[in-house]
């Protein structure tokens, strides 16, 4: 059987990106997607592969997830995530879950250790305790940023419509060696939501969607918009058609604008192991290796390249 090039994509969440955290949004995308290539090229499988690109941005207080995740109307944070192996299209999911570091491993545990799908809120947090997950006080999440964020969207004229241009949720696909796919998305949501309100991300089709027979896509953007159109279906549906990803991510992200007036972003992996990142917003930051090529931008039309070495080595992290 031929080997599949193990390929990954992640995105740290489409929207507009302060000036002042654009260096560090560059390096978290760089920094996830490397150490998702580095399971994949270990042997390792796709779903353990977008498993710690997205726990590696859930820990990056840059982005909208895990610790650094944005504030609902009552001032906490609430977070979505959800994971889909392509293989057999299992997922797990959890929504409005509090008071845990890592969204997403709580979503596989879900997959993996239960008959269920999609775990909520009080559920979710039952079910965490079963499994161990260690509790982190809610406040551990809450960076100076977000509470900024959240005490001016509370003033009378504010407009948290503006703000909630700089989303920043993350999302991680990728193929293995065996040619198996597989997604993962996580989320604090929208700044000053309803409380209990749900998004796109833990939505199976919506957040995310992987199958092996067409490919992989995560999104992110206005939740609300992607469910309407089910966005990541909706993308696999269009290379079913025998659409590139590029193609298909451009197809669908402007049906989305042109129906619901809806802005987002994804990113997509086809089962030949080809790749886009594309975006309707100001700016979206993602990152990708592929033939140990790391690809990575903030900007439409923006792309840097580096060989994996030359990235590893100006990693301060020392992987």
């Amino acid at each position: 059987l031929d080997r599949m090039k193990p390929v990954i994509v992640v995105h740290g969440g489409a929207g507009r990106i302060f000036k002042e955290r654009e260096e560090g949004c560059r390096a978290g995308v760089v920094r996830a997607a490397l150490r998702g290539y580095r399971v994949l090229k270990q042997g390792g499988t796709a779903i353990d592969a977008v498993e710690k690109a997205v726990q590696s941005m859930e820990d990056d207080p840059h982005f909208n997830a895990g610790c650094g995740s944005v504030l609902n109307e009552k001032g906490e944070v609430e977070m979505d995530a959800i994971i889909m192996d392509g293989k057999n299209l299992d997922s797990g999911a959890v929504s409005a879950v509090k008071c845990i570091a890592n969204p997403i491993k709580l979503a596989r545990l879900v997959m993996e250790k239960t008959k269920h799908m999609l775990l909520t809120d009080h559920g979710a947090h039952l079910f965490a305790q079963a499994m161990s997950v260690p509790e982190v006080p809610g406040e551990k999440l809450i960076t100076e940023r977000s509470r900024e964020r959240w005490k001016k969207n509370l003033e009378p004229d504010s407009n948290p419509e503006e703000f909630q241009k700089d989303l920043g949720t993350v999302g991680a696909v990728a193929i293995d060696s065996e040619g198996n796919v597989a997604c993962a998305t996580s989320t604090g949501g929208l700044s000053n939501k309803m409380i209990g309100r749900v998004g796109d991300t833990a939505c199976i089709g919506s957040g995310g969607y992987a199958d092996n027979h067409s490919g992989a896509t995560s999104t992110t953007g206005h939740g609300e918009s992607i469910m309407k159109v089910v966005l990541a279906r909706l993308i696999l549906y269009h290379m079913e058609q025998g659409m590139s990803p590029e193609v298909a991510a451009d197809t669908a992200l402007d049906y989305m604008k042109t129906r619901v007036g809806g802005l987002g972003g994804v990113i997509v992996v086809n089962k030949a192991g080809e790749w886009a990142a594309r975006f309707s917003t100001k700016q979206m930051s993602w990152a990708t290796v592929k033939d140990d090529e790391l690809h990575y931008g903030i900007y439409a039309g923006e792309r840097h390249v580096k060989s994996v070495d030359e990235a590893l080595a100006s990693e301060s992290e020392g992987f």
